[in-house]
């Protein structure tokens, strides 16, 4: 599947994976600062944006290879890759599935696999979805990935937005596949520079999650953004950006 891509800036090649329901927008605080040392990609998954739609029964090695099609076609070699929530998840599978493409890995918010008693729960988030309809998922979306003080904030209400408009079908197909990931117990495969940036106050990863996730890559470093909740590249912008430009000017070296 060809997926929409924004490329921007000059340099070693940085694609960014976003969180399931919103979209290559939402790292606008982050590729300014990215694109002055290197040229981003922010994609749009499948089903997301402006790209086209997933259908049911989409698999993860389905979103896998669609992103991996986009490093062929638009990267000239190994990209660093940076995923949040999903598209951490994606990351992972990416590194293991295609490990020409993966140069280094900065993933974010995100675990490396769920318990079983888990996936019911996950699943149901794209069911309830087409059961109710989008607007029944803002809430409790919402609630999981911004702390409460933030909530009145104007870019909470763009996600609002952005969820509010998204395809029932894609969002549920995001959900079921997102509920078969397990990548656990190959991550001692990937061999790249890796950077596990966790926040503090995450409710949709633990803390304990990432710090697992962190000890099971090879060299992997953890860092841990203090007060920052699961959306932390838009609540905590300043120390997410900080955490992963330093990680870019370290690796670059």
């Amino acid at each position: 599947m060809t997926l929409h891509c924004e490329v921007t800036g000059a340099g070693r090649d940085l694609v960014l994976l976003h969180p399931v329901g919103l979209d290559h927008t939402f790292w606008r605080s982050l590729t300014p600062a990215a694109s002055r040392s290197h040229r981003v990609l922010a994609i749009d998954l499948r089903g997301h944006g402006v790209s086209p739609p997933a259908e049911r029964g989409t698999s993860l090695d389905d979103y896998v290879d669609d992103i991996h099609a986009t490093i062929a076609r638009q990267c000239k070699g190994a990209a660093t890759v940076l995923g949040l929530s999903f598209g951490g998840m994606l990351a992972q599978m990416l590194a293991l599935r295609y490990p020409k493409d993966v140069a280094a890995l900065v993933l974010c918010g995100c675990t490396g696999g769920f318990a079983d008693e888990v996936r019911p729960v996950l699943r149901e988030r794209g069911l309830a979805a087409e059961r109710d309809g989008m607007e029944a998922m803002i809430v409790p979306t919402i609630e999981r990935w911004f702390t409460p003080a933030f909530r009145a904030d104007p870019e909470v209400e763009r996600v609002r937005q952005r969820l509010r408009s998204d395809d029932v079908v894609s969002w549920s197909a995001a959900w079921h596949a997102i509920a078969t990931f397990h990548a656990l117990p190959r991550l001692g495969e990937i061999a790249v520079p890796t950077l596990v940036v966790a926040g503090e106050l995450d409710a949709a990863t633990p803390l304990a999650a990432a710090t697992k996730l962190a000890e099971s890559i090879r060299g992997a470093r953890l860092r841990v953004l203090a007060a920052a909740p699961h959306m932390m590249q838009i609540e905590r912008r300043d120390d997410y950006n900080a955490a992963v430009m330093q990680f870019l000017g370290e690796i670059d070296g």
